[in-house]
């Protein structure tokens, strides 16, 4: 299936969703601190979500064989990639990275936003990924001009991360966003050659396209594996990780992001 396009109405609707995801993120990087459950964060953004006229969209998700996921947002802690689970038993140390990510419905469209915070103070090590993996995001968001492709937003990615010495997740891209939460086009953070068992489907930027664009930097190899909860996404070697995301609009004036506070 073909990218839907969105008219400009469709992406005013598409911008609220997104500024009420910014400002839930706000509002949890002021919670964020060492002694925090991930437990309390989430139960900020669910309350930031539903202040302002929104539903969340992982609450209840349930996709292949996963259980539904029991939460407003993901919170994964290290060397957990994605898809971390909140609990009052995960409470943040000093030291620790934690990634968050927060989607929303809002009058029909979708917000999709992660960032990863630094609770207290962090290593040196893990500074520079947390730069790197953003300056890997601004470097796909950059790409996303007309006369692109798919492609060209994943090669800006990998080639980032590359330069600075990271690793990017394989298996787990970003994606389409609109109506649904996984639209096409995925948006993966590297591009397959001709004999990867990874494919994807190549598409040229087109006015109107919508997606969310997701770098996932790993200090380590790109061995990942997949915990007994059914959705908690970690390092097989233990190696620290980081996420953003924001969602973005292909406009005739450049990309357009829609998750902006």
């Amino acid at each position: 299936m073909a990218p839907v396009l969105k008219t400009a109405d469709e992406l005013e609707i598409m911008r609220q969703a997104g500024r009420i995801v910014a400002i839930a993120h706000e509002e949890m990087r002021r919670a964020i601190k060492p002694g925090v459950a991930t437990k309390l964060l989430d139960t900020i953004a669910l309350t930031v979500l539903r202040d302002n006229g929104a539903e969340p969209c992982f609450l209840g998700y349930a996709p292949g064989d996963h259980p539904p996921f029991p939460a407003t947002i993901t919170a994964s802690v290290n060397n957990e990639l994605v898809h971390g689970i909140p609990s009052e038993k995960r409470v943040l140390q000093e030291g620790d990275v934690i990634g968050i990510d927060v989607a929303c419905f809002f009058q029909g469209y979708v917000g999709d936003a992660a960032f990863t915070h630094p609770v207290g103070e962090i290593s040196r090590s893990a500074q520079r990924l947390l730069k790197a993996t953003e300056t890997a995001l601004e470097a796909a968001i950059q790409a996303s001009v007309l006369g692109n492709r798919i492609s060209d937003v994943a090669k800006a990615t990998a080639k980032c991360a590359g330069r600075l010495g990271y690793s990017v997740a394989r298996e787990y891209t970003g994606h389409g966003v609109g109506r649904e939460m996984h639209e096409e086009p995925q948006v993966p953070n590297w591009w397959h050659s001709k004999r990867s068992k990874h494919q994807w489907t190549d598409y040229d930027l087109q006015v109107g396209m919508t997606y969310a664009i997701e770098p996932m930097l790993i200090a380590g190899r790109s061995d990942l594996v997949e915990q007994d909860d059914g959705w908690t996404v970690v390092t097989k070697d233990g190696s620290l990780t980081a996420h953003f995301e924001h969602t973005v609009a292909i406009t005739e004036d450049g990309p357009r992001i829609l998750t902006l506070p």
